[in-house]
């Protein structure tokens, strides 16, 4: 590989292990190599004193630990002389082998040791102590440890020591030749290793480009990487086939021979005259939304509306307080069927009416579950209502299971007990997530989602919440009507007026939405900048920096994520003695960094106080509490969660000073800065602009030029997703 061209070898043998994480494999070691000794780290899984190996990689001047030497690729050497051999099993890197058997075992077998507990295990009977049960076991772990060296030495070529960790937990020293036959298989079967990385593999062991095997792991491809990236549930056939053709280099004829003969895990199905191809896992996924959403809305028993109105009449008189008519009429919806929608923009009540609904619930005692896609959210909705709200991966009692895969405790087997779930900000709920949500409501409960239709849709596959809409199948009430206190907020009198596609007012000094006027557009950046570190904080207080948040249309351009984060770190969190800092790639990470997790880790551990829990998903934002050289490890605080990370984990960070409005989703933030400048006009749209306003709660200032937020108001390019639940639920037509 290129990579390893500028990489120096080091041969020699372990002499201690002063620090191993078994979880991923990073290993602090002394290394022997002539007369000289070296500090070497990296991931080396099952490494142990005794062992000889060839370790590649560079030296390094860490800033607490001095020089040593960062392992990227290594593989052990068998210990050949008895006394390596001795000194290898006196480790205790075998169990049940402690110094005084590793003896007894080198004595009468010497060099041919490793020989006899690898292909004879039961000679070690020979030995007092050594039972034909322990001499299994130690022939297993023997085999586990240097089984383990050959899938390293296969792998050294395509992929780092971690992937290789994976790969042999996955299929054992059987691996190798396993995979010579189909690379694809790492697709589907390993974390990190997409087409790509498989392709190359496949290249090099002299795979034919046209085999079963690539087209077939190309189309699944495809279809991932267009669930992910695009949010397509599925893809037309037709398209597909270009699609795969195109990203396989192969005449579409090929690629069309190979679909037509059936791929295991995929499904064909046809709407209209379209014939749609899913990963199996999105077909079932929106098939179950449809037929449980209408199970829950038909075998849900109404409340007669004389009592309903009974009700909220007697909740308007203790309150000292009147519902408006379409308040009212959402509140007496939520009880007449079992699937509600409740769909509008800021200031149009949404919350009043989710109170009003609790109200309602405890009268009739019954109970209320709230949750959100994000954390964020759920911490908003328990604020606003005085009610525990939880994730919807908490509510679900996310887990893993023992291959390390996300699985939801509660589901159809173990049902959640509640009889109302209300789920907030529910535009980004993703079809997968509301499939496992869906799956953990009993029939009989009720589902109010909330949400505003005209953000930008979820991160993850599907359009659900539209989709729900558009399918005209379940009651949905629309709040169009700005009640007075919110018609002082130009925040969210421009918010419905870009919605509306009217340009915003723009010149309001007295206010809380600013523009400031920047023709030259190599200047906004450098105002943005300036209004974080200075003119804000001037104004309103230092605390003020700890409420912005910059949100931008794109990563790209003059003042895009890439830029802006570099120039807010710069200012807001300098280099620093009393920093530590790591760099990843291009990007230094520094103490008092402001990062955001860009996927979704079920598998990140996280405390609150006493309490314990599991995941750190996309969009959440933190700041770096601690950088730990001795194990490689950062401390990370997301709001009240404090989680730790392992150096591998850095490619799931990026900085967060400044974000895109689609990473925004689900967020709210005391004051927005938004930049207006050029860029392209795919992105620069209504939903997206609307989305970063309606972010604020108390501020909004926008930088740029005029004419660049009347093109957004505009273009009211809508986000088009192949999605089928529109269909699926169609066919339940009322």
């Amino acid at each position: 590989m290129d990579e390893q061209k500028d990489l120096i070898t080091l041969e020699g043998t372990i002499e201690y292990v002063t620090y191993q994480n078994e979880q991923n494999g990073y290993a602090v070691c002394e290394l022997l190599s002539g007369e000289d000794s070296y500090t070497i780290v990296g991931i080396m899984p099952y490494i142990a004193a005794g062992e000889e190996i060839k370790a590649m990689g560079k030296f390094e001047t860490h800033q607490s630990y001095g020089r040593q030497f960062r392992v990227e690729y290594y593989e052990k050497q068998m210990p050949k002389s008895r006394e390596a051999m001795y000194k290898y099993l006196a480790s205790g890197a075998i169990p049940g082998i402690g110094k005084i058997t590793a003896k007894k075992i080198v004595d009468l077998f010497g060099e041919d040791t490793f020989d006899v507990m690898e292909h004879n295990p039961e000679y070690l009977t020979d030995i007092p102590g050594i039972t034909p049960k322990k001499a299994r076991k130690i022939h297993e772990s023997f085999a586990e440890q240097f089984g383990m060296r050959s899938v390293m030495v296969f792998c050294r070529d395509y992929f780092g020591p971690a992937i290789a960790v994976k790969i042999y937990k996955r299929w054992g020293s059987g691996a190798v030749d396993l995979l010579k036959k189909n690379p694809y298989l790492l697709c589907d079967e390993i974390s990190g290793v997409g087409f790509e990385k498989a392709d190359q593999m496949a290249q090099s062991l002299g795979c034919e480009g046209d085999s079963p095997f690539r087209i077939r792991a190309g189309i699944k491809y495809a279809l991932s990487h267009n669930a992910t990236h695009n949010g397509h549930v599925f893809i037309p056939k037709d398209k597909l086939i270009g699609l795969s053709a195109q990203l396989l280099d192969l005449p579409v004829e090929r690629v069309e021979e190979v679909v037509e003969a059936g791929i295991t895990g995929l499904r064909t199905i046809r709407y209209g005259s379209t014939e749609c191809v899913y990963l199996e896992e999105y077909y079932q996924a929106e098939k179950y939304i449809a037929s449980k959403l209408v199970l829950l809305d038909e075998v849900c028993q109404a409340v007669s509306e004389g009592n309903l109105d009974r009700m909220i009449t007697q909740i308007e008189y203790d309150e000292g307080m009147t519902y408006a008519r379409m308040q009212r009429q959402a509140i007496r919806a939520a009880f007449t069927g079992g699937v509600m929608v409740l769909t509008g923009g800021p200031g149009t009540g949404k919350t009043t009416i989710v109170k009003g609904i609790i109200r309602m619930a405890d009268r009739m005692g019954l109970k209320v579950a709230l949750a959100a896609p994000t954390g964020r959210a759920a911490k908003r909705m328990s604020e606003a209502t005085q009610q525990e709200a939880k994730t919807v991966h908490r509510m679900l009692e996310m887990k893993f299971s023992a291959d390390g895969k996300a699985q939801f405790l509660r589901n159809e087997n173990d049902l959640l007990e509640g009889d109302i779930f209300i789920v907030d900000e529910a535009s980004m709920l993703d079809t997968l997530l509301l499939e496992a949500l869906l799956k953990a409501i009993k029939p009989g409960a009720r589902l109010i989602l909330i949400g505003d239709a005209d953000q930008l849709p979820s991160v993850g596959a599907g359009h659900v919440l539209c989709d729900v809409i558009a399918s005209d199948r379940f009651t949905t009430v629309r709040l169009t009507e700005i009640f007075r206190q919110a018609q002082e907020s130009r925040i969210v009198t421009n918010a419905h007026a870009i919605n509306h596609g009217e340009l915003p007012i723009l010149d309001d000094k007295d206010g809380d939405f600013f523009f400031l006027t920047r023709e030259d557009e190599n200047l906004i950046a450098k105002t943005i900048v300036d209004l974080c570190l200075y003119r804000l904080p001037r104004t309103y207080g230092q605390d003020i920096r700890e409420d912005l948040q910059v949100i931008t249309p794109s990563r790209k351009g003059r003042a895009g994520t890439e830029v802006l984060n570099a120039l807010l770190q710069e200012a807001q969190n300098p280099p620093s003695d009393l920093k530590k800092e790591k760099r990843f790639r291009d990007v230094i990470f520094r103490e008092g960094d402001k990062v955001m997790q860009i996927k979704n880790n079920y598998d990140i551990l996280w405390t609150r106080g006493e309490e314990e829990g599991s995941g750190i998903f996309n969009g959440d934002i933190g700041r770096i509490e601690q950088i730990n050289f001795a194990d490689e490890t950062m401390v990370l605080r997301f709001d009240d969660r404090i989680a730790e990370y392992d150096f591998s984990q850095m490619e799931e960070l990026e900085h967060a000073w400044a974000i895109t409005s689609h990473k925004s989703q689900g967020s709210e933030y005391p004051v927005v800065t938004i930049p207006a400048y050029n860029y392209s006009s795919r992105l620069l749209t209504r939903n997206l602009l609307y989305t970063a306003v309606t972010r604020a709660q108390r501020m909004v200032i926008m930088v740029g030029r005029p004419q660049v937020v009347q093109g957004m108001v505009e273009n009211n390019r809508q986000v088009n997703r192949y999605t089928g639940l529109r269909f699926l639920l169609s066919q339940y037509s009322r």
